[in-house]
């Protein structure tokens, strides 16, 4: 498995905005959709007199824009709308056959006679879930004035770019920051073993969604999985850690979507210090992350 070079920034989880990083979530939320997005009602430093109509959200978005616009350099704050991928046929399996028996057989193989989870697609649930969504992301972008993403990301399995596209497609953009989301290698799940988390290959993906950047670099075969290793957390971070920098080196807006796993979501929580949340498949939740460039 290859490992990812030093970091160039080290990142922090900004607390004090959102429920999912409080002790009141417990690791998790009923439903964030009833919840303007676990958003907290509160004060900001940047409120003014004239601010009495905004909205949380547009409050809350002109306060980050000017901590973006007053920080020293190489400090940089940047709030990811991270989303979950919806049911995947991978996670109808693994409640077919209990997570003992998924993972110590049924992952490692293409698929049942029933079930085929190379490279999972959505199931007709996870559809609705990515669907379930982009209603309500709809409502609290024209509702709560919540800040549209200003660039979108994604994992290159196929699940995660189903619901990527589901989520924002037929969204009213504006025509500068239009839905086209980078496909990144680096945001992918756990890799090795599990063949559901095994990449198609760059053409098959190009194939299927044409309209999606890929990043440069990208490899036509899947070179990363290896069948006889399971990546650890500690090697997950790292390349966590390799797609933040790549994020935040590239891109100098404030608000982003990253579509990813929940592997993948655990590790960004752990890389910027955020407490363990459970993110349910076709969840989402807001992560408020602080970057700050390393001098050595």
């Amino acid at each position: 498995m290859g490992s990812a070079p030093q970091s160039k920034h080290s990142f922090e989880y900004v607390p004090g905005f959102f429920a999912q990083g409080g002790p009141e979530s417990d690791g998790q939320m009923d439903d964030y959709m009833k919840h303007n997005f676990g958003l907290l009602e509160r004060k900001y430093e940047t409120d003014g007199s004239g601010d009495e109509g905004l909205t949380q959200w547009q409050r809350y978005a002109k306060y980050v824009r000017e901590l973006n616009g007053a920080s020293e350099a190489g400090t940089t704050y940047k709030v990811f709308y991270v989303g979950r991928h919806g049911e995947g046929y991978h996670n109808v399996a693994e409640s077919k056959y209990g997570t003992k028996a998924w993972d110590d057989h049924w992952s490692k193989l293409d698929g049942d006679g029933e079930l085929y989870w190379v490279d999972a697609h959505l199931t007709s649930t996870g559809r609705e879930q990515a669907l379930a969504n982009h209603d309500f992301l709809k409502r609290q972008f024209s509702e709560q004035k919540m800040p549209l993403p200003e660039n979108y990301y994604s994992s290159p399995l196929y699940r995660c770019l189903q619901t990527a596209q589901l989520t924002y497609a037929n969204i009213s953009l504006p025509s500068e920051k239009p839905f086209s989301p980078l496909i990144m290698e680096m945001a992918r799940e756990v890799m090795g073993e599990h063949t559901c988390d095994r990449r198609s290959s760059r053409s098959v993906i190009h194939d299927a969604f044409p309209d999606f950047p890929i990043e440069m670099g990208f490899s036509e075969e899947d070179e990363l999985w290896q069948a006889d290793h399971r990546e650890t957390h500690a090697e997950h971070d790292l390349r966590t850690r390799k797609l933040l920098d790549d994020v935040f080196e590239a891109d100098g807006e404030a608000f982003v979507s990253l579509t990813s796993h929940s592997g993948s979501i655990a590790s960004l929580l752990r890389v910027s210090g955020h407490r363990e949340f459970r993110v349910p498949t076709g969840g989402m939740m807001p992560v408020f992350v602080k970057a700050t460039k390393r001098t050595n």
